[in-house]
């Protein structure tokens, strides 16, 4: 294994200069920096982690905080943790990891320990019990999400509101007059999820404001939830036409069960989803869709997270405007 003495030997300076210009601690000259960069690309030399970590008082460890709740869709929430830790690695940074259900105390744990330089938060909840920890830590923090008071805290996601709108306002284009939200499991609406309540508040305006008779329908994520909720919209809402799905795994089993009920779509159903591009894209009958742009939320937040490590001012909220792609599952209402 290569040591700082030999890198100091190499490049001909003493071990402390070698230490000197990995942790910054001391102005060192831009020759003799650039002769030890040198050294260290020749050798190989990778600082061992906590000696790193004591030189600079920094463990060069995120935390990213996603709590694997019942309703929780973990496919989708390993597309955000594959980005944060990808792009985590561009900036020399690792990832813990933290899926327990722990709220304060977990996160004060992680925190008075100092095994993490900063939080990324996810599954956050309108009222979330979380918040005055975080606004309270002397470690910077991002969310994934936003909660109902946002001021004080740095929060990025897609404007889901606005996602619920968009697909609405496109039904409504397309002549559509009794539409239906299904939405994500029944829990996730009682924990008070953001993104989930949002979607809800963004289809009921666009709704209301262009006249249309709407239902919002949480369901179970399960294949058989599918059918029941199919029979369950066309015996209430025996005009509906268009249907919105906030419910990833739901989607395509929801598109068969309709289609056993007779219904063409479009021809006489139009279905548009909130959901990843990739999923919506690739089943039997493509879906039109707002994309959930995962791997840009993930890229970042840590771009956030790193700013804020560096002293640097970021906005306190930034929200990804919502991208449509039509594609076979909407088309114009079929007037009788």
């Amino acid at each position: 294994m290569v040591k700082i003495t030999d890198v100091a030997r190499r490049a001909g300076v003493s071990p402390s200069t070698v230490s000197y210009a990995l942790s910054g601690k001391r102005p060192i000259s831009e020759e003799t920096r650039q002769r030890v960069e040198a050294a260290i690309r020749e050798l190989g030399y990778r600082p061992h982690a906590g000696a790193r970590a004591l030189a600079s008082s920094r463990s060069n460890v995120l935390a990213l905080v996603v709590p694997l709740r019942a309703g929780i869709h973990v496919p989708v929430v390993m597309q955000f943790a594959v980005s944060v830790v990808t792009t985590a690695r561009r900036y020399d940074h690792d990832v813990l990891l933290l899926t327990q259900e722990e709220g304060e105390d977990g996160l004060r744990r992680v925190a008075d320990t100092a095994m993490v330089d900063a939080l990324i938060v996810m599954d956050v909840q309108l009222h979330d019990p979380r918040l005055p920890l975080l606004r309270g830590l002397d470690r910077p923090s991002v969310m994934i999400g936003f909660p109902a008071s946002p001021a004080g805290l740095t929060c990025i996601d897609l404007d889901f509101k606005a996602a619920g709108e968009a697909c609405v306002e496109h039904l409504a284009r397309l002549g559509h007059r009794v539409v239906a939200l299904v939405g994500s499991p029944p829990e996730v609406y009682v924990r008070q999820t953001a993104f989930a309540q949002r979607v809800v508040q963004g289809f009921t305006a666009a709704a209301d404001r262009n006249g249309l008779a709407s239902a919002v329908h949480p369901c179970e994520a399960a294949p058989g939830a599918a059918r029941r909720v199919a029979e369950q919209l066309l015996r209430e809402q025996p005009a509906l036409t268009g249907v919105v799905v906030h419910n990833e795994p739901l989607l395509e089993p929801l598109v068969d069960a309709f289609e056993q009920l007779g219904l063409r779509i479009p021809g006489d159903l139009s279905v548009t989803a909130i959901c990843p591009d990739e999923h919506a894209e690739n089943l039997r009958v493509p879906v039109t869709s707002v994309a959930l742009p995962t791997a840009e939320i993930g890229t970042r937040a840590v771009e956030l997270l790193m700013k804020k490590l560096s002293g640097t001012e970021v906005r306190e909220a930034t929200l990804l405007a919502p991208r449509m792609t039509e594609r076979g599952s909407t088309g114009p209402r079929e007037l009788a």
